[in-house]
């Protein structure tokens, strides 16, 4: 789950209609009072936070976010309109993880959104992908903010595809890290086991696609 903290309409509405259709469901907040609101009842997985907003301003609310426990590691990217580098330090010695200056390209937020969720589940070991959240550390799986619970052999499955986002990884090469060499029975294992992970995740299921005659993969781009 994204959140967007920012009070222009249109730029909000554009933004979260984008990034829903990419396959990153996210939330806009026009007033911080609904965005505190919000992450009280679930810390998203990213915040684009504008600075200029009514109530009280961006880096009050940076400041807020990483000084809480619960909140001080949430990747963050500021969005401003201030293009000066005086604007930009202060937001990152505030703790801001990048910045994009308005009026920004939709295709450049993406990719920074992208690369610094990357950058985040290297360093905390945690996957995510669109709505799916997977802790190996925990053992947990979320989609939405709601858990799932997986099998043994589903969530290695699931951990081995997204720790290999975006390559095609055999029948084989899964049978092989997930079962082990010594398993002598059939691929369709694989087929069932992927079929009931699909249904266990809902909506975050289409992230596992199957690639026709070979195997499976999920896209670089969920």
């Amino acid at each position: 789950m994204i959140y967007l903290l920012e009070d222009d309409d249109s730029i909000r509405d554009f933004v979260i209609y984008t990034l829903n259709s990419q396959g990153m469901e996210a939330r806009g907040f026009g007033l911080p009072s609904e965005f505190w609101h919000a992450v009280a009842e679930q810390v998203p997985s990213l915040v684009l936070l504008d600075v200029m907003l009514p109530e009280e301003d961006g880096l009050s609310v940076l400041k807020k976010l990483r000084s809480a426990a619960r909140t001080a590691k949430l990747p963050i990217i500021m969005l401003t309109a201030k293009g000066t580098e005086y604007d930009k330090v202060l937001g990152l010695d505030g703790g801001a993880d990048d910045y994009v200056t308005k009026p920004f390209g939709m295709m450049e937020l993406l990719s920074r959104i992208r690369a610094l969720l990357r950058r985040t589940e290297s360093e905390t070991g945690q996957y995510r992908c669109g709505i799916l959240t997977v802790d190996p550390g925990r053992h947990t799986v979320e989609v939405s903010g709601r858990e799932v619970t997986l099998t043994q052999k589903e969530f290695e499955v699931l951990c081995l595809l997204l720790k290999n986002r975006g390559q095609v990884l055999s029948r084989e090469q899964l049978i092989e890290n997930v079962w082990g060499y010594a398993f002598t029975g059939e691929s369709r294992t694989v087929d069932v086991h992927v079929r009931t992970l699909r249904q266990k995740l809902g909506e975050a299921g289409a992230y596992v696609e199957t690639v026709r005659g070979y195997g499976y993969k999920i896209s670089q781009e969920g």
